[in-house]
């Protein structure tokens, strides 16, 4: 979509009557564009109501709830980490996510898992056990692994103090190769991140940092725990941009309590002041049956209904694009210069347990509590809580609690979804094909007559009309979930 220059702060209908100079032709438009406007709504609604059902969000197949823990060891999940380092250490190099949990207070629209404390004695026995952690994993290797990304994450990461940031990050930096092009990021929170955080993580090589705004009202604010004035987040988008980040984030979440379109368009104005590289436009998990009270937060009459939210999708959606952002994949937008969008235009766009990233690598370690690892042929994930972790590493063992080996079909179909995730389209040949194929194209020519897919001989795309409906579409492909049906609900809405 091309930037409408010096066009953004207009109504569709207003930029269209600039262009028409009589009045009789302003009025005969008005009319026009008004009731093709309520057509395309309509019908939208109509595809809302007909495709939002719960659906996994497909940063792993087969998603968590198909894991097949039953056959699942710790000594199996070593030998596919060495098998999978073997392979590609030297030339992709390899992924490090550390989850960090501790948050100061409880925002009730997190479905993340955390530990709420305000005692900041808790920073060096936990940095201690992931580092120990580091060190069992650094066992299993036969040479020193090239580390190629990095992303703290939480929690807030912003929790701990600049100084024992860095006594961790030396600590892994000690034992690696850093890649000549290495994306080191974290999650900072605009509340307690100092300028003193950005320059400590700069000076170790982080290059991209992302901030949680996700609503400036007010009312939305009170509702989700997360006072945060617009001041902070300049502050500290300000300060990166100075101390020279090439990629600063900002993360906004759509179908939060009281939020309507008036709010998310202020949210939007607000973030554009500050020009992020990039945003994630997510939409609210609602979840309060996984996450317990941490969502109960607010009563469910209070979240806007399937129509409102489609709304806030699509107008945020339009808004970000006049504005010059692009779409990437499914909730992400950036800059023509961002990583991200060259990695699209380049096909060389990945997802995994952090989200979108620039770039693969096989192998992604997690460290710290719950932390979940993937070695591409099996993933793994760490003890849930902040004692069980810290036990298990005392111990002298890998910390995970279960996990899933991909066998051969598994490995199709995850090849097939991540094609969908990232290109929005996948093909089939002998090799890549499956004994369902036929019946998911099958399933998939409702979508096709709806719009929101091209099927050809050995070939899918996801037209613009259905990336909306991107998890939709894969779902087509999720043989686990689609041989074992939920009885109960497990997944948040699709939409």
């Amino acid at each position: 979509m091309p930037f409408l220059s010096g066009l953004g702060h207009l109504s569709s209908i207003e930029i269209l009557i600039s262009e028409i100079e009589s009045t009789n032709q302003k009025s005969s438009l008005i009319q026009n564009h008004s009731k093709h406007s309520f057509r395309n709504f309509a019908a939208m609604n109509s595809l809302v109501d007909k495709y939002n059902i719960p659906g996994p969000r497909y940063t792993s197949y087969p998603t968590v709830p198909y894991w097949n823990e039953a056959d699942f060891t710790a000594d199996q999940w070593k030998k596919s980490v060495i098998r999978s380092f073997s392979e590609s250490n030297s030339e992709e190099g390899i992924s490090i996510y550390i989850h960090l949990p501790f948050c100061e207070a409880l925002c009730t629209f997190c479905a993340c898992h955390k530990r709420i404390t305000k005692q900041h004695s808790v920073e060096i026995p936990y940095l201690e056990s992931v580092l120990k952690e580091w060190q069992l994993y650094l066992e299993l290797f036969n040479e020193k692994p090239k580390l190629k990304e990095l992303h703290l994450g939480g929690g807030t990461p912003t929790f701990f103090s600049p100084e024992n940031l860095k006594t961790l990050l030396q600590g892994i930096f000690d034992t690696v190769e850093i890649a000549e092009e290495q994306e080191f990021s974290f999650e900072g929170h605009p509340n307690n991140t100092t300028r003193e955080h950005l320059q400590t993580l700069f000076d170790l090589g982080f290059n991209r940092v992302s901030f949680g705004v996700q609503d400036y009202d007010p009312k939305v604010q009170k509702a989700i725990n997360r006072i945060q004035p617009f001041e902070n987040v300049k502050n500290v988008t300000e300060w990166a941009r100075e101390i020279g980040y090439k990629g600063i984030s900002h993360d906004l979440v759509f179908g939060l309590p009281h939020q309507t379109w008036e709010a998310t368009e202020y949210t939007i104005r607000k973030t554009l002041e500050l020009k992020p590289d990039r945003l994630a436009f997510y939409s609210y998990a609602h979840v309060p049956w996984v996450k317990g009270v941490g969502q109960r937060g607010f009563d469910e009459s209070d979240l806007p209904s399937g129509d409102e939210k489609r709304r806030l999708y699509e107008d945020g959606k339009k808004l970000l694009e006049e504005l010059g952002y692009i779409e990437i994949g499914m909730d992400h937008f950036a800059l023509e210069h961002d990583d991200l969008y060259q990695s699209l235009i380049q096909k060389k766009l990945h997802r995994n347990f952090m989200g979108y990233t620039s770039s693969k690598t096989q192998l992604m370690v997690g460290l710290g509590m719950s932390a979940i690892s993937d070695s591409w042929y099996a993933f793994a994930q760490n003890a849930k809580t902040v004692e069980e972790y810290q036990k298990i590493v005392e111990e002298g063992e890998i910390p995970v609690f279960r996990g899933h080996i991909l066998d051969d079909e598994d490995l199709t179909i995850r090849k097939h979804i991540l094609n969908l995730m990232c290109q929005l389209e996948t093909s089939w040949d002998l090799q890549t094909s499956f004994p369902e194929i036929e019946d998911a194209i099958e399933k998939l020519k409702e979508m096709e007559t709806d719009g929101l897919v091209e099927i050809f001989d050995n070939q899918i795309k996801i037209t613009e009309k259905g990336r909306a409906f991107t998890r939709n579409v894969a779902m087509v492909f999720d043989l686990r979930m689609m041989r074992n049906k939920p009885e109960t609900r497990i997944f948040s809405m699709t939409i």
